[in-house]
């Protein structure tokens, strides 16, 4: 068999494929091998799923707020321990696709260090809303994520908003990680409390929103003002930026206005999900 066909069936002339679970011996194997050494004990590694969990919720949060939200297909496999598998039960009744299962067999269907709670649904992404969805009354608060990748930050920034009453949430299409998987452990069920709109470009949101009678405002360490000072309790859009580089330039072009949150301690920066629950905070006070 060439390299390149062993390649393809999943091993590796060079060690242990992890992801195959077949094992073939190393150089330094076989050296040992001639040498008369005792071999190295193979480990075997079952195959995992792969990395894109794109269709899977788990933690138990995540997954009830998925079953309970009526915006949501129907669930292709729903799998639970016996303890989880009652909870649902009483909760919503008798699945049709739920299977009962064992903490590990529930482990080996998602990425490698997932805390799944004893619990895994593989369902059709939520579909976006629509910026028109959106009214501007008095008190509402939309956030807006400009260059925000980490799951686990907008999962907490997803949870927050929720906490604080946001309207929703805007995201960039291309930019932005699926609202499933560890972002939605991250959430806590937020995800299916908190409407999403992905749109194309942020810019182009952002003055659609405006003629809306959205007040756009962008969170800017550099900014002159304070946020408190600029929030007049009216229909706002709070945009934050990623915690390298910030605002892009036509974004923050497109605010209204720029503020800041500011730091008496003399601390540069709050990382992103604490910035986003101090200024949802301060707009929740802002309302009349």
């Amino acid at each position: 068999m060439s390299a390149g066909a062993a390649d393809r069936q999943g091993w590796n002339s060079s060690g242990p494929d992890l992801e195959g679970g077949l094992i073939v011996s190393s150089h330094p194997e076989r050296n040992d091998a001639r040498k008369g050494k005792k071999p190295r004990p193979h480990v075997r590694f079952h195959k995992r799923a792969d990395a894109a969990s794109e269709d899977w919720l788990w933690g138990w949060h995540a997954v009830a707020a998925a079953l309970a939200n009526p915006r949501r297909e129907a669930p292709q496999r729903l799998l639970a321990t016996a303890e989880r598998a009652r909870q649902i039960e009483q909760r919503f009744g008798k699945l049709r696709p739920l299977e009962a299962s064992e903490n590990a067999a529930i482990a080996q269907l998602l990425p490698q260090g997932a805390v799944h709670q004893g619990v895994a649904l593989k369902i059709a992404p939520l579909e976006s809303v629509d910026l028109a969805d959106f009214a501007p009354a008095p008190g509402a608060v939309l956030l807006m994520l400009d260059g925000v990748t980490d799951p686990q930050n907008v999962g907490a920034i997803l949870r927050s908003a929720a906490a604080f009453g946001a309207r929703g949430v805007v995201l960039q299409d291309r930019h932005a990680p699926k609202l499933t998987g560890a972002l939605a452990k991250a959430a806590a069920g937020a995800v299916d409390v908190l409407p999403a709109a992905r749109v194309v470009n942020l810019s182009r949101a952002l003055e659609t929103l405006t003629d809306a009678g959205w007040r756009t405002v962008g969170l800017d360490g550099s900014a002159r003002d304070g946020l408190a000072q600029v929030l007049d309790g009216g229909p706002v859009v709070l945009v934050l930026g990623s915690e390298g580089e910030g605002l892009r330039r036509l974004v923050a072009e497109h605010c209204d206005t720029l503020a800041k949150i500011p730091m008496p301690g003399g601390f540069e920066s709050l990382n992103v999900s604490a910035a986003a629950a101090v200024a949802l905070y301060e707009a929740g006070r802002a309302r009349p």
